[in-house]
């Protein structure tokens, strides 16, 4: 038994030094993700809100589209498919040596577009949630509409969908195993690589699960805080009173 959790250790012949980058690639891409896909998911819902009826069916189709592909599917045409239309281009336009998608973009590009259409739901409910009537008391005030929504819809925005947003976070956390196929060495592709050296899969899996829960249960307590905070002002200042 101890030879085994020696195995984990950071001496010789050991994976703890190899499964704590793989954790870092985890967290870094699932950071680095987050505010792109939240970020494009909210481009999408004003989309969807839009009086344009081009762009409402624009953003209605593309979260139809990418809700509906497989997420492992969507990273494939990403790394693959993307990568070769980028090289044709390349190559078309003159430029000198060639163009490589690294496995890292690929993978946040992927998961970025993923969360985007299910959050862009989340931002949707929590727009139809603001009341028009604080938009056009802030017209009244003289405020630009970006400036209203910068001060007086985004705040409220933020409040309304963080549970959601948060539960997209905590899917995207373990949706980041999936770029172990592009062999970005994160959690898996280091616990699957150690599985084949040691034939010991119950130990590295089990190594893998319990970081994973370890994010999971930081990000549950670092939500349950945020959560806490954006709600303060609101509890005490009207939430009760609808």
């Amino acid at each position: 038994m101890i030879e085994k959790l020696a195995l984990l250790g950071f001496g010789d012949g050991g994976w703890g030094l190899a499964l704590l980058q793989g954790a870092g690639i985890t967290i870094s891409i699932a950071l680095a993700t987050l505010p792109f896909g939240l970020a494009l998911g909210l481009v999408v819902a004003l989309g969807k809100r839009s009086e344009n009826v081009v762009l409402r069916w624009l953003a209605t189709g593309y979260t139809t589209v990418f809700r509906g592909v497989p997420e492992l599917l969507t990273l494939y045409i990403i790394y693959f498919g993307i990568q070769i239309l980028l090289q044709r281009l390349w190559e078309w336009l003159g430029l000198p040596g060639s163009f490589s998608m690294p496995p890292f973009v690929a993978g946040m590009v992927a998961l970025g577009v993923v969360l985007s259409a299910f959050s862009s739901e989340v931002w949707v409910g929590a727009l139809n949630s603001i009341q028009k009537g604080q938009r056009e008391a802030a017209a009244a005030l003289g405020l630009s509409k970006a400036q209203a929504f910068r001060l007086v819809v985004m705040p409220q925005l933020v409040r309304v969908a963080l549970p959601g947003l948060g539960n997209n976070w905590m899917v995207l956390l373990k949706e980041t195993s999936l770029v172990s196929v592009i062999t970005l060495p994160d959690i898996m592709f280091i616990t699957t690589r150690a599985n084949v050296a040691t034939k010991e899969p119950f130990l590295f899996f089990g190594a893998a699960m319990l970081i994973y829960l370890f994010f999971s249960l930081v990000s549950a307590w670092g939500l349950g805080r945020l959560e806490a905070r954006t709600n303060r002002g609101y509890a005490a200042f009207g939430g009760a009173t609808r």
